[in-house]
């Protein structure tokens, strides 16, 4: 579903509601299908910079519109909503599928998969419109795979921005590991009374 801003942006703050890129870990970020490789980190940026394409943009290979965008995160996030600028003359994407905490997605993965949530994507040129996501389905987000199947009949698909709405957590994603780490048991520190001459072993 998308809906347009229901206020005006010069009176409310709409860069501190898509500030999630700034829990992007965008080292690595990647892509599928790139035409230039690298360049899907560039459509991650603060919300008053979405409309400047001299930063860059994603652009998929001549005469294959389909994209995949892997986005991991510093901390678990919550999405809101998505926004997506593409380009002009057809070129930007008319499909969005979504799948979280999922990586090393390919395009034969992305086909065969029941997406989180899917949208029909309208034309955005100007960042007017976001996509609300079931909110409830985008709890404890570590990694966003988007993938944009088709667009509107061009040659490529070129995609200027990703804006994310939500929230994070204060846990980092190298602490939950470290977390789920200690919580499993090591064997060896564990000896069963059985080992010990005692008449419990562990089952």
């Amino acid at each position: 579903m998308a809906c347009v801003h229901d206020h005006s942006c010069e009176d409310h703050d709409c860069s501190s509601d898509f500030s999630l890129y700034k829990h992007i870990d965008l080292s690595k970020v990647s892509a599928l299908n790139e035409a230039v490789q690298g360049s899907a980190k560039s459509v991650f940026k603060a919300w008053e910079q979405r409309l400047d394409i001299s930063t860059g943009l994603l652009e998929s290979n001549d005469g294959d519109p389909e994209l995949i965008v892997f986005i991991p995160f510093t901390s678990d996030v919550k999405i809101k909503s998505i926004s997506i600028i593409g380009g002009a003359d057809g070129t930007s994407p008319s499909k969005m599928r979504a799948f979280i905490n999922r990586e090393g997605i390919d395009f034969s993965d992305a086909q065969g998969m029941q997406p989180v949530q899917e949208w029909d994507l309208a034309e955005n040129l100007q960042g007017i419109l976001e996509y609300q996501t079931r909110y409830s389905r985008f709890q404890s987000v570590g990694s966003l795979t988007l993938h944009f199947p088709e667009n509107f009949d061009a040659d490529t698909t070129q995609i200027h921005y990703i804006g994310l709405k939500g929230e994070a957590t204060q846990l980092k994603r190298d602490v939950i590991a470290t977390i789920v780490y200690e919580v499993m048991p090591n064997p060896s520190d564990h000896k069963t009374k059985a080992e010990n001459g005692g008449g419990l072993s562990s089952v």
